[in-house]
């Protein structure tokens, strides 16, 4: 029997996998299940089709819905390749039929699988490698939460009270949320007065209670017009301003924790002697790339999938300043300091922070 390839176009509730020999002819096309049992079952039958010979996994996720498949393939000794989502989309275009499908897309999958040799091999992930990498993702989303919230609390000020919206810089001034908490309105303010408003912030631990109380009773000062709904706006931004308060607990409590996870790796304090790199970007760093440094089989292959190869200037090509999502950013940054650094392939493997520096 021939070599066979089994391509996976990898979903939420349900995956498509479709087996090919290698003449590129279909050998099995199936929906399974995202459950164990109907997995090992379809793992089953792709083994007995090639009686023995060796079967090459493919798959388009390495994450997420792809997880317990890929779990279940390497517990089970396969070879497992990852196909990005953009080259199967890229690739599809050059196969008869125009129809997107899964059914197609896992069978472009088996077929790049088959053909190419520049594929990444998969492994099932180390516990704290996984582990930082679902600590910085929530804290990827906690800190997109508090942006919002912070947005959203800045345009409600700003249709009842714009002088105490430009009067402070709310993303990074903890004691400006504290005075939120409590008032919010020109009236209010005014009430309550310079120097009890001082005292009110002090007992609340604010740093420098006197100058913030000046700034938002000038503020009140500036603004005598009571707006229509101000009084539901000011609940508004009350609520918003202790929400962003308690992102910023949760915020500190995950760095905590991602912190505490990172310095358990045995290379953390090679990647932390590296310049620009503390143990935020570092615990990053390891989530991306599973902290083995021999998958990529050379700096200039590291390079490349984190999109710091050279951009040709040929005609029809994009160059120059592409906007890039700040996530994807961050990882350039981390690639670029390992390479950079000259070190990059040192901590492929475990040992001593000492000697690995």
């Amino acid at each position: 029997m021939p070599e066979l390839w089994a391509g996976t176009d990898a979903g939420k509730a349900e995956h498509h996998c479709t087996v090919i020999d290698a003449d590129g002819e279909r050998r099995l096309s199936r929906r399974v299940a995202n459950d164990e049992s109907a997995l090992l079952e379809l793992i089953g039958d792709v083994l007995a089709l090639g009686e023995g010979e060796p079967v090459t996994w493919a798959i388009d996720l390495n994450a997420g819905g792809a997880a317990l498949m890929i779990a279940l393939l390497t517990d089970n000794g396969q070879h497992v390749l990852y196909i990005p989502g953009r080259t199967v989309h890229h690739a599809s275009g050059s196969y008869r039929g125009d129809g997107k499908s899964d059914a197609k897309d896992a069978f472009v999958i088996a077929d790049q699988a088959r053909m190419r040799r520049d594929l990444q091999s998969m492994h099932r992930g180390d516990e704290l490698a996984v582990d930082l990498r679902i600590l910085t993702s929530r804290r990827l989303d906690l800190a997109a939460d508090r942006t919002r919230a912070i947005n959203r609390m800045r345009a409600q000020m700003l249709e009842y009270f714009p002088a105490l919206e430009r009067a402070f810089e709310y993303a990074t001034s903890k004691a400006s949320l504290v005075l939120l908490s409590g008032y919010q309105t020109p009236a209010a303010l005014r009430r309550i007065g310079r120097n009890r408003l001082a005292a009110w912030l002090k007992s609340r631990k604010v740093r420098n209670s006197q100058r913030v109380a000046d700034t938002a009773i000038e503020a009140a000062e500036a603004q005598h017009t009571a707006v229509a709904g101000e009084k539901l706006a000011a609940t508004m931004v009350a609520k918003l301003a202790r929400e962003v308060m308690a992102l910023d607990e949760e915020i500190a409590e995950t760095d905590a924790l991602i912190e505490g996870r990172f310095r358990d790796h045995p290379h953390a304090e090679v990647i932390l002697s590296m310049p620009g790199l503390g143990p935020l970007l570092g615990a990053e760093f390891i989530a991306y790339t599973g902290g083995d440094m021999g998958v990529f089989g050379s700096s200039d292959r590291l390079a490349g999938v984190a999109g710091l190869a050279p951009m040709p200037k040929d005609s029809g090509r994009i160059s120059g300043n592409m906007r890039r999502p700040r996530r994807y950013c961050r990882r350039l940054n981390v690639m670029w300091a390992l390479i950079r650094d000259g070190r990059t392939f040192e901590i492929s493997a475990p040992q001593p922070a000492a000697a690995a520096a």
